[in-house]
């Protein structure tokens, strides 16, 4: 079982959340579901602003919780590769909402807040 800690969550999406929420984690499985596998300094470069430290700690996050796969190749100089999981490509369906609502959100929303200014 993937550790959570010894949290208690009061629902599933509470789980979820805890799971894949955070400000770096969803766009690692977006470039990951929508681009398939990647290395890292690919994902590093798909995501501006995110450090390598926090790169790695997000990504091992995932593969503990089994939403990402981590395969090592024995090769020199080494190569790692990240791909989604099964569990991890469950989530994109979810992911891609998030994006149409929020783009929704920003053009019918935002946009109309905007004008009123």
């Amino acid at each position: 079982m993937p550790n959570l800690g010894e949290k208690a969550f009061n629902c599933e999406k509470e789980l979820t959340l805890a799971i894949i929420g955070g400000k770096w984690k969803m766009l690692v499985l977006w470039h990951l579901g929508k681009e398939g596998t990647k290395r890292f300094g690919e994902l590093k470069t798909l995501i501006p602003g995110i450090t390598q430290r926090m790169l790695v700690n997000q990504l091992r996050e995932l593969e503990d919780h089994l939403i990402v796969h981590r395969e090592v190749y024995a090769v020199v100089p080494p190569k790692v590769e990240y791909s989604l999981t099964e569990h991890g490509r469950s989530l994109m369906p979810i992911l891609e909402t998030m994006y149409e609502w929020g783009k929704d959100y920003m053009e019918n929303v935002l946009e109309v807040k905007t004008d009123d200014l």
